[in-house]
């Protein structure tokens, strides 16, 4: 999962971007709603964390803009505001979710998990593929009721698989929502980590679309 997060408290920012990727997401700082708005338009996130009071301009009034523009990633608005006037604001500019500060990062992350979920039309916290089983709620995996253990880079890549079913996944749809924007793996690295998947979760269970990319080959996807 890739998250932008728009936030220009930076030590705030600073400590839930660690505590996010300690969980195995990958995050994206922008500290003002100019700096946000290039991003979501140049490049893919998952979802974006938003902040309502940014220094030039109201974070509804930058979500606004990019449901104008057709921008429809999932939003989670995160502010010290509790009024109901400016969760109404949020929402009716295009917002998902709401938390409000102080918030425990857990539920920050449950939250980001069930909007990611939904945005790929699945309702259940586990996505089940065949033997696989997807929990996003505890950001597990298990094989014919086994727990599979992968690295963050694995999770994230059949993460993305999975939500994406049936759908071929391209490589540069991976490269863009399953590492971090400076890593830019060529082919090789990515051939790699589905070649240890396949290994840990069976062979034909990813399967190779050639010229096209990559999709989930273990029957119909349940929840």
């Amino acid at each position: 999962m890739k998250i932008l997060l728009v936030e220009d408290d930076i030590t705030l920012a600073e400590g839930l971007a660690g505590a996010l990727r300690n969980a195995g997401l990958l995050v994206e700082l922008a500290e003002d709603g100019r700096s946000a708005d290039y991003l979501v338009s140049t490049e893919r996130y998952d979802v974006v964390i938003l902040d309502l009071g940014l220094p030039d301009g109201s974070g509804s009034q930058w979500l606004a803009g990019w449901r104008a523009r057709g921008i429809n990633l999932p939003v989670l608005i995160l502010t010290a505001r509790e009024r109901w006037s400016d969760k109404a604001a949020g929402f009716s500019a295009g917002a998902d979710d709401y938390v409000t500060k102080p918030f425990e990062t857990a539920e920050v992350l449950f939250r980001l998990r069930a909007l990611v979920r939904r945005a790929h039309g699945h309702a259940h916290p586990v996505i089940t593929v065949g033997e696989i089983a997807l929990d996003t709620h505890a950001g597990q995996v298990t094989r014919a009721g086994m727990p599979v253990g992968l690295t963050a880079q694995e999770f994230r890549l059949l993460s993305h698989l999975i939500h994406a079913s049936p759908r071929v996944v391209s490589r540069t749809e991976i490269s863009e929502h399953v590492y971090d924007g400076d890593q830019e793996p060529d082919s090789n690295v990515i051939d790699v980590q589905v070649s240890r998947l396949r290994r840990k979760l069976g062979g034909e269970f990813i399967e190779t679309v050639r010229g096209q990319g990559y999709r989930v080959n273990g029957g119909k996807v349940s929840e």
